[in-house]
């Protein structure tokens, strides 16, 4: 695994200088007036071009070789920052106007990031190592989501905007570095010729097609898909339920969300050493089911923050496992040339579901079910006497609900054999001729 190393650290860098961007980019915009409008506007800027981009990039992927999918990545990065930094030092600081647009562009190139990755993980590492692979990638994504912010908030104080552009800067750079250093095992094999490919938005929607066409790979991400739009929506009302519980105590927040990092850097970690387990399908919904019992149905019924703190670490530390066995059951029964629209289909399906449950959980959660808490109507006639009435108990209820329905979900994957023996039932794809080498 040392070319995948290389490279991995290269990311880890790239990460964590770009989660240090954004929360200066977040910390100015509420430093201006003080609105949440254009927090929230900052990150949707960030998440829909990533979301709604993804079946197109991995397209794109596939039309050429993983090294330069990942150069292209990164090199969308660096060109976009490289903008932010002339326009901050010739005209004394960055605008609204601009700042907008190019958190956009840098959403569009983290598109390419997750599929050109997960596509040349392969290449990078033998098969059974897939999934210590994609546990340290998950570590990496966890890492820069903890270092990011504490990082960003002493970079914003004693240095400013400026050394923070140049230093993510720097990071894309020593991503790019790292990409060339290593030698891709079989990259380019099995692709189309120009001559037959189709227009960009038709293989986009193969993506998904491929993704549907083999009966255990559907029912696997259906049964992904859906466990995770109802995990979001229940996660969606973790912060504001611990605000509403601690009277708008910032410093439970802080832990919370502390834990949530620390609980993703260990389970990553822990995934890499471990490998995964062998029955993957069956491992995979056991660790939803564990995920939804300790980050959700346990997180409802805890009171106090060491209690939210342990159960949501727990959830977190089993999220890698879940993530890194089903990208290494892509990787390994998808054939190699659609591994870039497969990938790019995988994010657009899981993370479509963040915008849409989160516009969801907020009005319900302020005109339904805190309403019915106070009240005791409603769910609360049964919910009452195990959650309370006080103010985040209707918040908890969702994150409740979310979590069981999540369960039964797992379970409903666990009793179908497409999804349970899905190792068995489907065979590995056959290496693209050139890529053995």
């Amino acid at each position: 695994m040392g070319g995948f190393s290389v490279i991995w650290a290269g990311q880890v860098v790239s990460l964590v200088g770009n989660s240090v961007l954004r929360f200066a980019f977040i910390i100015e915009a509420w430093s201006a007036g003080e609105r949440a409008t254009a927090v929230t506007m900052l990150s949707l800027c960030a998440l829909l071009p990533q979301v709604l981009f993804s079946p197109v990039a991995g397209a794109l992927i596939d039309r050429c070789s993983k090294r330069a999918a990942l150069q292209l990545a990164d090199a969308g990065g660096l060109l976009v920052v490289a903008v932010l930094c002339a326009l901050h030092f010739a005209g004394g600081g960055l605008r609204a106007w601009q700042v907008y647009p190019a958190v956009a562009l840098l959403g569009v190139s983290a598109a390419f990031q997750f599929p050109a990755m997960a596509s040349a993980v392969p290449m990078l590492v033998r098969a059974d190592q897939l999934q210590r692979a994609n546990g340290m990638l998950a570590s990496a994504k966890s890492t820069a989501e903890v270092a990011g912010p504490a990082l960003g908030g002493v970079l914003v104080a004693l240095s400013g905007m400026g050394f923070i552009l140049v230093a993510d800067l720097v990071s894309f750079v020593l991503a790019l570095v790292a990409v060339r250093l290593v030698r891709f095992v079989g990259d380019g094999a099995g692709r189309a010729p120009a001559a037959a490919r189709k227009r960009i938005l038709r293989e986009a929607g193969e993506g998904l097609a491929h993704l549907f066409h083999k009966p255990s790979l559907r029912d696997l991400i259906l049964t992904f898909c859906v466990v995770n739009l109802v995990m979001v929506f229940g996660f969606a009302a973790v912060q504001p339920m611990v605000l509403a519980r601690t009277g708008n105590d910032p410093a439970a927040l802080a832990s919370v969300n502390t834990a949530i990092g620390i609980g993703g850097v260990a389970g990553g970690l822990l995934m890499a050493a471990w490998g995964g387990p062998r029955n993957r399908g069956r491992g995979m919904m056991a660790g939803i089911i564990g995920m939804c019992l300790s980050a959700q149905v346990a997180m409802a019924l805890a009171d106090g923050v060491v209690g939210w703190c342990a159960a949501i670490l727990a959830g977190a530390m089993i999220m890698p496992l879940v993530n890194g066995a089903m990208q290494s059951i892509v990787q390994t029964k998808v054939e190699q040339e659609w591994h870039g629209r497969v990938f790019g289909a995988v994010m657009f399906l899981s993370q479509i579901s963040v915008p849409l449950a989160t516009a969801v959980s907020g009005p319900l959660a302020d005109r339904v079910f805190e309403p019915q808490a106070a009240s005791g109507s409603g769910v609360f006639v049964v919910l009452g006497p195990v959650l309370g009435d006080g103010p985040g108990s209707g918040m908890a209820a969702m994150l409740l609900i979310a979590g069981l329905s999540g369960i039964g979900v797992a379970l409903w994957g666990l009793a179908r054999r497409s999804v349970r023996d899905i190792d068995v039932l489907l065979p590995d794809a056959q290496p693209t001729k050139g890529e053995e080498g």
